[in-house]
């Protein structure tokens, strides 16, 4: 059977769609990117914001059409929203053939199978405290010479806006060793680049090993040939050791860059988002980082309208982004979210007010990025080839798309390299020379010394 995979939502759930890829190629069937020539759709769906919701949910209707009209012979839906909204899936979407808990990816085969036999339970689901996937042979969906080593799944945290504790359980991290071969098969396929992905990193190893683990990970999956890069995301204030601190640093393949997520600048909001530290203790840990690791890349997010926010409250985080000058932020609006404690709390705020306090934040910290920017001009730094614009093949070179340390992929910004006088390819390791910058992106040139 010929089957479309749609994957939504974030690279924890890319990870997952690439192991149900895995699964199901292990067993004879076939993939396609068309819509007209598939047979099956896999919807792996998410919910953490309305936004998300609301295109996983128009993603089902769509593929409900298709399947009432004949044109698929079988419709299946995993992921967050499948975990959160079974009934509701099962009562008014009756084309969804197939419905799989994040916990039970590995029926997908199962699930397919019994939908083409017409046999077989409606719904697959396992506890939610089952021990994470790992070690998986996943089929590559993100080019090739990066990917994702998802190193835990759910999360111990209790942020009163966020449904991701009820959707995906408890911590528990992905054993060591598991991780460390799933991490060799990536490499043996082309990837030079591991993106380490969890709800949080900083807590990997607490619940298997007693102790956070994440400088013994990084330094074995230090040792792996064909690894260059190992980028760390999503990692939390309060449990940032100097011992992970020190293994970003002194680690030679993991690349000086950072995602912390501190969602608000002010203490008010941050108790009664349920977060662990305040302004002070954020500007103090950002302070030590930048002191340990002076080159190092700090991205971050905020949340803008918390129920409760006042102008004062915002103006503190305005306060925070324009002192600390993260070097990338992304802001999002409140979202209500239905059975979270956030949800039913006094003040809500208005969605003008939310969207307007999101755009003076991304305002403020353009001007920031942009600056960065041009202070980056002169530099010598690494970059890894993304790819060739194709109209560059003129007589005064060709021009390359990078990426630095910097930029994690789909996210932040790029490299442009021109006048290239021979042939690289996508996941070559190159020295450039930055000579100018646009906007969020830069302008180089390659050195003499670059190699793959």
């Amino acid at each position: 059977m010929k089957i479309l995979f749609v994957s939504l939502g974030c690279d924890k759930n890319r990870v997952d769609t690439e192991v149900m890829l895995g699964y199901l190629s292990q067993h004879g069937h076939e993939f396609t990117d068309d819509e007209e020539l598939a047979e099956a759709v896999v919807i792996n769906t998410c919910c953490f914001i309305g936004d998300a919701k609301e295109e996983s949910i128009n993603t089902i209707l769509e593929m409900a059409e298709r399947r009432k009209s004949g044109q698929l012979k079988a419709l299946i839906v995993t992921g967050c929203l499948a975990q959160r909204y079974k009934e509701e899936i099962i009562k008014e979407i009756p084309e969804v053939d197939k419905i799989i808990g994040i916990t039970a990816i590995d029926k997908i085969v199962e699930a397919v199978d019994e939908t083409i036999a017409k046999t077989g339970k409606k719904t697959f689901f396992e506890d939610l405290d089952r021990a994470p996937f790992g070690d998986n042979r996943r089929v590559q969906t993100t080019g090739g010479n990066y990917n994702y080593l998802k190193i835990a799944e759910g999360c111990n945290k209790k942020c009163t806006y966020c449904i991701i504790p009820k959707v995906r359980g408890s911590y528990r991290s992905v054993p060591m060793e598991q991780l460390i071969s799933e991490a060799n098969r990536l490499a043996e396929a082309g990837v030079s680049e591991l993106i380490l992905v969890a709800q949080e990193t900083t807590l990997y190893g607490v619940d298997l090993y007693g102790k956070k683990s994440l400088p013994e990970l990084l330094h074995k999956l230090g040792q792996i040939d064909g690894i260059k890069w190992i980028r760390v995301l999503y990692l939390y204030p309060e449990e940032m050791t100097p011992e992970i601190i020190a293994a970003i640093k002194n680690e030679p393949k993991v690349c000086h860059y950072i995602d912390i997520p501190i969602q608000s600048g002010s203490d008010n909001v941050l108790k009664r988002m349920g977060r662990a530290t305040n302004n002070a203790e954020i500007r103090e840990r950002i302070a030590y980082v930048r002191q340990e690791i002076p080159d190092i890349c700090i991205r971050t997010t905020f949340i803008t309208g918390f129920p409760g926010e006042t102008a004062d409250d915002f103006n503190q985080t305005m306060k925070l982004i324009e002192d600390v000058k993260f070097d990338r932020v992304g802001a999002f609006a409140y979202s209500q979210e239905e059975d979270t404690p956030a949800a039913d709390m006094p003040d809500q705020v208005s969605e003008r007010v939310k969207k307007t306090r999101r755009t003076k934040i991304m305002k403020a910290q353009q001007e920031i990025a942009f600056e960065s920017a041009r202070n980056t001009v002169g530099r010598v730094i690494p970059a890894v080839i993304e790819g060739r614009i194709t109209d560059s093949d003129d007589t005064d070179g060709l021009t390359y798309v990078a990426r630095t340390y910097k930029d994690a992929p789909d996210v932040d910004g790029y490299l442009f390299i021109n006048g290239v006088q021979r042939e690289l390819m996508s996941g070559d390791f190159v020295t450039v020379k930055v000579t100018g910058s646009y906007e969020y992106d830069l302008i180089g040139e390659l050195c003499d010394e670059s190699s793959k």
